[in-house]
């Protein structure tokens, strides 16, 4: 189930295999796309970097933010042309429905020398979270009966449990998809490498470097902090990597 100390365990990991990607500080400006908590943007900030954070307004992570995230239109970055060094994403590309005008938007906010990084989901965290999905659907089943053994009035709450349960099992019947086409088993095909590079490609983008983030995990907290970052890490070797890291180089 879905935790926000837990996703900031996996982007504070995250930051720190991203990092040797950015120039270093002091006067390095990022532009990070899809703030959400902001938690990478004040990492990045208490490291010298100069941050600024953009996210839509109807962001799932309004309430959990620790860092400012500047609102914006989905389209315009609200910043003038040249000003920033980086542009950062983390697991955004995937739900935006315009691609082109974002990297648009990009280039035009880039200076000369700029680029842009990009960590994008794997066909293996697509896989591992469909199975996932299925997992969390069994514990909220065995939640259910564990309510149901702990009541006095058994044959009333047995019949509310197995009316849960059916609801439960309606909800998780289906694995919703992640990004804004397809459905889950597609992604399947759209998240891995060769599908990243072409969407790059398309879009006159020069890969400069893709490297595996070499952390295992899924779309759903299964184990959570249970599940250590070192086995993660080891887990990645056989299960595969959750993310790649992509470096971009726009035409000029």
């Amino acid at each position: 189930m879905f935790c926000v100390e837990f996703l900031h365990v996996i982007r504070g990991y995250e930051l720190e295999s991203i990092l040797p990607h950015f120039p270093r500080p002091p006067g390095c400006r990022i532009l990070e796309i899809g703030g959400g908590t902001g938690y990478q943007a004040k990492l990045l900030a208490d490291k010298g970097y100069e941050v600024s954070s953009i996210d839509l307004p109807n962001t799932n992570y309004r309430n959990d933010q620790v860092y400012p995230v500047v609102e914006y239109d989905g389209r315009q970055f609200p910043f003038p042309d040249h000003s920033f060094d980086v542009v950062f994403s983390s697991n955004l590309l995937e739900h935006v429905e315009d691609s082109a005008q974002l990297h648009r938007e990009s280039a035009r906010v880039l200076r000369t020398g700029g680029y842009a990084v990009h960590v994008m989901p794997t066909s293996a965290w697509r896989l591992w979270t469909i199975a996932a999905h299925y997992i969390e659907m069994g514990q909220q089943i065995a939640l259910e009966f564990g309510r149901c053994a702990g009541s006095r009035s058994r044959a009333q709450t047995l019949r509310s449990t197995l009316h849960n349960i059916r609801g439960i099992v309606r909800h998780y019947a289906l694995v919703p998809r992640h990004g804004e086409a397809g459905n889950a088993l597609t992604e399947l095909m759209s998240f891995s490498a060769a599908r990243w590079s072409r969407h790059f490609h398309a879009h006159r983008l020069r890969v400069v470097e893709r490297q595996p983030m070499r952390l295992f995990y899924t779309g759903h907290s299964v184990l959570g902090k249970r599940l250590p970052l070192p086995s993660r890490r080891a887990l990645s070797r056989f299960a595969g990597s959750a993310c790649m890291i992509w470096v971009v180089r726009f035409p000029r």
